[in-house]
């Protein structure tokens, strides 16, 4: 399909700008965003109309104007073309997720970590997700896993209703503990040694919020799933500087660990990756 949007739109856009658009957008349900930094308006316009003559299910589509920002995580958007509408409902894995795109992080790019990571989980276990959004990691382990129940904490009011609603979307009561607030605050309260495996997927606090995600494990210990943001040059291996990170912050802690596995989930700009951990913690 993007090759498809790339030959359409070959005459109306320079080569440069035809390489940035290739892999700068997503589509979430019938929405699409795109990233255009350097496009003048009657460029990003084209991408959006010829966007929604390839991508027929896609009725509205948006430019990103700013960072993802805040704890909240949230991005300012503006309309290029199609419905005025920031809601929409995103299939993946067999769940239905209800977001908004506006209000709630959301990316459909972590797909692979999400059943991935569901993949290890085991009958029985007991997850806490620190960072949980609209619960898309947390409803697809419950889906995935029997026995299982999975804390979902978010700081962002709206991203907890939407994750109540899709709790209700994909019939998994009980299974999914939608919690508002931050997880370190909720984990001293409530969570200290209660669960078999941390998700961490904010790479922006993902080293600062380590300790707390230990401090949840029961006390044989068990799993953290770690995302970060690393920089990295041509010669340097960007999962590896990620471990020498998280090794010294988890050595100051005292306790035992092992890297079981380590990947780039994907490039994120010029010489900047998100990377995964999968730890394992020892008594």
């Amino acid at each position: 399909m993007r090759k498809r949007l790339r030959k359409k739109l070959s005459t109306a856009l320079s080569w440069e700008e035809l390489n940035q658009i290739y892999n700068s957008f997503d589509i979430i349900g019938d929405i699409a965003i795109i990233k255009m930094p350097n496009a003048n308006p009657v460029n990003a316009e084209t991408v959006a109309n010829h966007i929604m003559a390839v991508h027929r299910n896609v009725k509205t589509v948006f430019a990103q104007n700013s960072p993802i920002l805040g704890d909240f995580r949230v991005r300012a958007l503006r309309l290029l073309a199609g419905e005025d509408k920031t809601s929409t409902k995103y299939r993946e894995s067999g769940c239905m997720f209800a977001v908004d795109v506006e209000k709630c992080y959301f990316s459909p790019r972590l797909s692979h970590e999400r059943l991935r990571v569901a993949g290890m989980v085991k009958a029985g276990e007991t997850v806490v997700n620190m960072f949980a959004g609209v619960g898309c990691f947390s409803i697809i382990i419950a889906k995935t896993v029997g026995q299982t129940k999975v804390f979902s904490i978010d700081v962002n009011p709206t991203a907890v209703k939407y994750m109540e609603d899709n709790v209700r979307i994909n019939r998994v009561y009980g299974k999914v503990i939608p919690l508002l607030g931050d997880s370190k605050e909720i984990i001293n309260a409530q969570l200290q040694g209660k669960v078999d495996r941390v998700l961490m997927p904010l790479p922006e606090k993902a080293l600062e919020y380590l300790p707390y995600a230990v401090s949840a494990l029961k006390k044989r210990g068990g799993w953290i799933h770690y995302y970060d943001f690393q920089h990295a040059t041509r010669n340097e291996n960007p999962a590896e500087k990620t471990k020498l990170k998280v090794a010294e912050k988890l050595d100051s802690l005292g306790i035992g660990y092992i890297f079981a596995f380590s990947r780039v989930v994907r490039s994120t700009g010029p010489n900047w990756y998100q990377t995964a951990l999968d730890i394992q913690v020892i008594s």
